[in-house]
Parts: C-alpha cells; structure tokens; sequence
C-alpha cells in the first residue's frame, strides 16, 4: 500500500508540474501576443500621427501657393496694361516662395508615404510650377491664348490638389483589418 500512495504522490506532483508548466507557456504566449499587439498599435499610432502632419503641411502650402494664385482677379480687375503687369510681376515674386514651401512639404509626405500619396503630391507640386511659369507668360502678354492656358494649368493644379486630399485622407483612415 505504501508503493502505491508513494505513486500517486508521484503522479500527482508531475501533473501539477506539468499543468504548471502547460499554463506558464500559454500565459508567456499570452503576454508575448499582447506586448506585440501594444507595440504595433503604437508605432500605427505614431505613423498616422507624422502623415497626418505632412499631409497639413502639405495642404497649408497650397493654400500659400492659392493665396497668390487668386489675385489674378485683381488683375482682371485692373484696366491698364502698366498696372496689370505690375500685378503680376508681385504674383510671380511670391509663387516663388510658395512652390519653394510645397518642395519642402512634399520631401515629408515622401519620407511619410504612401507612395500613392506620395506621387500625388509630386504631380501636384509639378503642375503648380506649370501654373507659375504661364503666370510669368502673362506679364506684358494681351493675348487671350495666354490667359486660356494659365487658367487650364491651373484647373488642373487643383483638379490634382482634390486627388491629393482624396489619397491622403484614405491613408489616414483606420482599416479594421478583421474585417
């Protein structure tokens, strides 16, 4: 009799030992799952946090790039030649800077991405620069042809500025993977 308590004694400590261990490995494999899930919603947190921020810097550029873009209507609005040129030699003077602005903004929403975004903001920057030298076409330029082209140009720079806000917007939206 006593072999078989000195058995069951046996086989009760290596069942606990082993339920120990069974229930260690499931509680390590859980901690392990929940410190990768924390350090991945994380660094998501953190990248969404930096395009959100390059996509703004990006749309505060091209804001800068329209403010000079819409005075065009001062210069529609103005009757001599003397003065309409003047007008546009101070729009061409500040796009300079504006386009300047947006290379820096693209370079961040490059190193951000995606690269759709990305692309999208370069396509825009290019076409922004097509818009400033139509406008440069325009000082001393009477012809409507001129004007016709500076107006498409620009159509399209924003037409590209829509496409832009539309990519960077869905980059920025939480995709519920599950489903």
């Amino acid at each position: 009799m006593a072999n078989s308590g000195l058995w069951v004694g046996v086989l009760t400590a290596l069942t606990a030992l082993g339920a120990s261990y069974i229930t260690s490995r499931a509680t390590l494999r859980a901690a392990l799952t929940q410190a990768r899930t924390t350090t991945r919603a994380e660094a998501l947190r953190q990248q969404h946090e930096r395009r959100r921020s390059s996509y703004r810097e990006m749309m505060s550029c091209v804001h800068a790039f329209n403010a000079v873009t819409w005075q065009i209507d001062e210069v529609d609005a103005t009757h001599d030649r003397e003065s309409k040129d003047r007008l546009l030699s101070q729009m061409y003077e500040r796009i300079g800077p504006a386009i300047a602005d947006m290379n820096r903004a693209i370079h961040e929403v490059r190193l951000d991405g995606p690269a759709e975004v990305s692309d999208a903001a370069d396509h825009t920057r290019n076409l922004a620069r097509q818009v400033q030298s139509l406008l440069k076409a325009l000082i001393g330029d009477d012809s409507p042809d001129g004007r016709d082209a500076y107006d498409a140009a620009y159509r399209d720079f924003r037409e590209s500025y829509v496409t832009f806000i539309a990519l960077a917007r869905e980059a920025l939206e939480v995709k519920d993977e599950d489903a």
